[in-house]
């Protein structure tokens, strides 16, 4: 017992008290020397805080996009359909089956489960970020400018104002999410759902730093001494979080079904439950109101979804969603689905990256920010899957997701794997 009580207490005392969160690793990256702050020199240098976000905007921004982009694209993680497998109508008093199809997977169609009726689906999504407006993560560069020492003369003046950070920047993001979704018939054209995501995300990333002087100078370093300063420098993180993503509450409502034709209304919230500093949820709420239209032709359901979403947050804009595909019932127990789903950016970019370092003192010359171009928030996706109903009446779902746009942080491939049922 003793023995047992000694480990338990050294476990305990080995235990930080505090762990850092993804996002601190993020600010991490970019800590070189010293100074124990984004972007600062050698304290010893004499101009260590030249290039601090604090004093330099463009170091922020590019800080603040990056953990945008990150936020924006963990907000936009695809959840399943409202309802899965036959739905139902009243006629005369009695249920009749208002749809031959298991349905659609991440677009949505007219019909309601029916009153009375329960909807159960776990899923689960993995990505593997891949790349930034469409460059790669593993090759990402940046170049901070330097302080404006003396606002009153042109930039470039004193001649060290021309010195400049290179950063080459590697990052590896994984998501994997886990949801859980539910819906109920509150009444014949009235559902009511909620889904719940238990997410994990993973970073790895490595930077090298370089100091870029302008001539022969060597105020600015990392380190070392006058003879032999420390000009080159690399940080590594790595790290990991788990735990409850944002919760979506959603309602639709049936304004009208025919054995071909139907059309509803959905509203769905996304609340920000998850933790926003470990990459865990978005930080803000988003609110997507939507009209959906379907139609029936034998065993092929196409559908068209069109909405908006408002998004609470100064650094993400608004944006259109659309949504058109098919579901098609192959055989009585296989399903095909495919749906083009579209998010198009309301509004100026509220978070773009800054522009180029221009200097005209002593030369004109003009030095790129980032390999990272600036585009819009508008985004594009190609997703294919197929339903089978298995023993037990439940549906197996299998589903890919293809970027077709690049835009924000991306990955290459999104896969999801669920079981679902209504009953």
């Amino acid at each position: 017992m003793r023995v047992l009580a000694t480990v338990a207490l050294l476990g305990v005392l080995s235990t930080p008290l505090q762990a850092q969160s993804l996002s601190d690793l993020i600010q991490d990256l970019f800590i070189f020397g010293d100074c124990g702050e984004p972007l600062c020199l050698s304290v010893g240098a004499g101009h260590g805080d030249h290039f601090i976000p604090s004093i330099t905007q463009g170091t922020n921004t590019v800080i603040g996009f990056l953990e945008t982009s990150i936020a924006r694209t963990v907000a936009a993680t695809p959840i399943s359909a409202t309802s899965s497998g036959t739905t139902y109508t009243l006629v005369g008093g009695l249920p009749v089956p208002s749809s031959s199809s298991p349905g659609p997977i991440f677009g949505e169609r007219a019909q309601t489960l029916g009153k009375g009726r329960f909807f159960l689906g776990g899923y689960v999504t993995g990505l593997e970020f891949t790349t930034l407006n469409g460059n790669p993560l593993d090759n990402v560069t940046f170049n901070f400018g330097h302080q404006d020492v003396d606002p009153d003369t042109t930039y470039g003046d004193p001649d060290f104002e021309n010195d400049h950070i290179a950063v080459n920047m590697a990052l590896e993001l994984n998501t994997t999410s886990f949801f859980l979704n539910a819906t109920w018939g509150m009444l014949d054209f009235i559902d009511v759902g909620v889904a719940v995501p238990f997410v994990r995300t993973t970073m790895q990333g490595t930077a090298t730093a370089q100091v870029m002087p302008f001539g022969n100078s060597t105020i600015h370093n990392f380190g070392g001494d006058p003879a032999n300063p420390i000009m080159r420098s690399t940080t590594v993180v790595d790290g990991s979080a788990s735990g409850i993503g944002d919760v979506v509450g959603r309602l639709k409502v049936n304004l009208g079904q025919s054995r071909k034709l139907g059309a509803a209304l959905l509203a769905e919230a996304r609340f920000p439950t998850g933790n926003e500093d470990d990459l865990l949820g978005a930080g803000f709420t988003s609110v997507r109101t939507m009209a959906v239209g379907s139609a029936q032709f034998g065993d092929f359901s196409p559908h068209l979804n069109l909405g908006y979403l408002f998004r609470s947050s100064n650094e993400v804009n608004d944006a259109v969603w659309t949504a058109i595909g098919f579901d098609h019932r192959m055989t009585g127990w296989a399903t095909v689905a495919a749906d083009l789903l579209g998010s198009w950016q309301v509004g100026d970019t509220k978070q773009a990256l800054p522009g180029d370092l221009v200097y005209t003192t002593p030369i004109d010359r003009r030095i790129q920010s980032t390999s990272v171009p600036n585009r819009s928030e508008d985004l594009l996706n190609l997703s294919l899957g197929m339903k089978f109903r298995v023993r037990g009446g439940a549906i197996l779902v299998v589903n890919g997701i293809a970027p077709l746009k690049e835009s924000g942080m991306q990955p290459d491939f999104i896969w999801t794997a669920g079981l679902e049922g209504a009953f």
